[in-house]
């Protein structure tokens, strides 16, 4: 296997490891939060964990989203244009999409600098750890639509959205 698809696996996998974690924990604060009402017991930490794990769950998933193609997607008219036109316009928004979280990376890391100064009300948490989500979803991002970008002009992917085998 050559190193560059294993890198795209390993990432993927990593991508994937991250956003299942942030869902778990999304899904044990949820149930927390929910059986403290029925019992009269409901932590406070419990509402705001609950929007942590799910600024990392989407942190992790929209790399993952954007490379397999289930991103909101309007390519109705894109993919029924002739020739290699289709092609191009989906290069040319990876290449757009890479572009544009590249750009938006030092402005976010600048906001996870600023959260080094507050914590959070409920867990004491310092939010420069939440507000890392911003900056490691748009990382991602880069990451996967460069990737796209590469694969395409390598001739090693279309950059048509992945379709599940049907069963």
């Amino acid at each position: 296997m050559p190193a560059a698809e294993r890198l795209i696996l390993i990432l993927t996998w990593l991508a994937r490891l991250g956003a299942g974690l942030a869902f778990a924990v999304l899904i044990g604060t949820v149930l927390i939060q929910v059986l403290g009402r029925f019992t009269g017991i409901a932590p406070v930490w419990t509402e705001e964990l609950t929007r942590y794990a799910l600024l990392f769950m989407v942190a992790f998933g929209a790399g993952l989203a954007f490379r397999s193609g289930d991103l909101v997607n309007v390519d109705v008219i894109c993919e029924s244009l002739p020739g290699r036109a289709p092609w191009v316009l989906r290069l040319l928004a990876a290449a757009v999409t890479a572009g544009l979280a590249l750009y938006l990376l030092p402005h976010a890391w600048r906001y996870v600098a600023i959260g080094r100064m507050q914590t959070s009300p409920a867990l004491g948490v310092r939010m420069d750890a939440v507000h890392a989500s911003v900056w490691l979803m748009l990382a991602l991002l880069a990451v996967f639509a460069g990737l796209r970008v590469v694969g395409m002009l390598a001739g090693t992917e279309t950059g048509k959205p992945e379709k599940p085998e049907e069963e």
